[in-house]
């Protein structure tokens, strides 16, 4: 489900980091920037948009989760799964490419 109707991705979905070249999938959107101005002036030195969606992705083969701007990422059509430790806590299925909550958040 995404939650907000300009973002390319939705939860769940497999991606890929352009600029990085790593996996990972997409835990949480948020409609625009919501971190901090000192984060955003270290870490996002390519000054991404603050106006477009941002991503939470947790990556392939490691055990942390990053923060991402929409123009970094595509879509990955590998349909490969990701090994990520937290992947439990987030999603119960991996199927066609995509990983799916069926439980309730509460």
């Amino acid at each position: 489900m995404t939650r907000d109707k300009d973002a390319k991705f939705d939860i769940g979905q497999v991606v890929h980091h352009l600029r990085f070249d790593y996996r990972g999938v997409v835990i949480d959107v948020d409609a625009s920037y919501q971190g901090t101005e000192e984060w955003y002036h270290e870490v996002a030195r390519s000054k991404p948009p603050r106006d477009r969606p941002w991503y939470h992705v947790l990556v392939h083969d490691a055990d942390h989760a990053t923060y991402v701007a929409e123009r970094h990422l595509e879509l990955d059509e590998s349909g490969l799964p990701i090994e990520h430790p937290l992947l439990g806590k987030h999603f119960d299925t991996f199927e066609d490419g995509r990983y799916r909550r069926e439980r309730s958040l509460n």
